[in-house]
């Protein structure tokens, strides 16, 4: 069992932090990385023509061992969830009187341009919402209207692994073999899950995977990644980097030579200036740590700290979701009463315990660095609702 994680952290030792969905802290190892790399640029004469490669080909590999890819070249390097779906949508062929699969409230990078690629098509957005209002959130039921909303006409399945904005996690294994029948896209957002969940590129075999890092990666804003499978050989970038394109390195080193060819695999989603002297080292720490932690290990601990206060949330008047539609890194509680969102935000900060209001949920997001303390103090607060 992974053991407590809070030394790597200087979070103030009365802060109840549980709100990794939002921001995660900076480890002391991505934030010493960072301080490294903005002293490099004391001195550019010393940043040399492999630097802008060595480095971004190793956030590759790792990203790529994270999610269990054989290949790093499928890894996009990108500064937003936004920025790697437009380039999916971009390429994704859709037509008038097909039909494009989202959730309802699903975080809205993965939202806007699915209604305006079907605004231009001409092609029908459907969304599959939630439980009626009120109610907890079913896992099994939504999951199930999801399958069946997918069928001949559907060009485009865009969910997420757990929703943002209560853990309710989708079966994105038999999404994609439901989207692959049907010959359509699947586009997964895995910000909320990736680093904290288990997760097997090869297994699920979406056609992309896109995360921000600045969550469960534990990298810096501004910051991530996004593996392209093979729908996307060959498509066409949002932009037109020079690190893009076949012989870019010898453009670093003086030879202008303009070429019509990109760079393998994903290379060519890279966005601009991809080669940041102070975020991709951070971002490879930060990896290096999520690494040595391990999805299911992290899973596992906060199963945990979550176990112990199940009952403790019920027999305050809050509902979880079943255990097997939800993450343990991420879950929402759902009053029986109704919710006054401005009391419960203020009582809860009173206690210094830091989560996050989303829609009808409280959502609570534990990690490596909490213990059982930060969860006594969540529960105390609730009690006092």
């Amino acid at each position: 069992m992974l053991s407590c994680q809070r030394y790597r952290f200087q979070l103030p030792p009365h802060v109840h932090y549980l709100n990794c969905a939002y921001m995660a802290p900076l480890a002391r190892e991505v934030e010493e990385a960072g301080l490294r790399g903005m002293a490099r640029r004391r001195d550019p004469s010393k940043i040399v023509a492999d630097d802008f490669f060595a480095e971004t080909d190793a956030l590759r590999e790792r990203f790529a061992r994270l999610i269990g890819s054989s290949d790093p070249q499928r890894v996009a390097i990108i500064p937003a969830v936004s920025y790697g779906i437009a380039t999916a949508a971009r390429n994704v062929p859709v037509g008038s009187g097909q039909n494009i699969v989202i959730l309802g409230d699903q975080f809205p990078s993965n939202v806007y341009v699915w209604m305006r690629k079907a605004k231009e098509t001409g092609a029908e957005l459907r969304v599959v919402e939630r439980s009626a209002r009120g109610r907890p959130s079913p896992g099994a039921s939504w999951n199930r209207r999801l399958l069946r909303a997918i069928d001949r006409k559907t060009a485009v399945v865009a969910t997420p692994i757990v929703h943002w904005a209560d853990g309710t996690r989708f079966d994105v294994a038999a999404i994609g073999r439901r989207a692959r029948a049907a010959g359509a896209a699947f586009v997964i957002d895995g910000t909320q899950s990736i680093g904290a969940l288990p997760f097997d590129v090869e297994k699920v075999a979406p056609d992309a995977l896109v995360v921000a890092a600045y969550k469960t990666l534990f990298g810096p804003y501004q910051s991530g990644l996004a593996w392209f499978g093979e729908r996307f050989d060959g498509g066409v970038p949002l932009e037109e980097p020079w690190a893009a394109r076949e012989g870019s390195d010898r453009f670093v080193a003086g030879r202008i030579e303009y070429v019509e060819s990109y760079r393998p695999g994903a290379l060519r989603y890279d966005v601009g200036e991809r080669s940041n002297q102070i975020q991709v080292p951070m971002l490879n720490a930060a990896l290096d740590m999520v690494l040595e932690w391990e999805p299911q290990r992290v899973q596992e601990y906060c199963e945990s700290l979550l176990d112990p206060f199940e009952d403790v949330f019920r027999e305050a008047g809050f509902e979880l979701e079943d255990r097997a539609w939800r993450g343990a890194h991420l879950f929402g509680l759902r009053s029986a009463r109704g919710l006054d969102v401005e009391k419960t935000v203020a009582t809860l900060r009173r206690a210094g315990v830091f989560v996050s209001v989303r829609g009808e949920a409280i959502r609570v997001a534990p990690q490596v660095y909490n213990d059982r303390a930060d969860l006594d103090a969540l529960a105390t607060a609730l009690r006092s609702l």
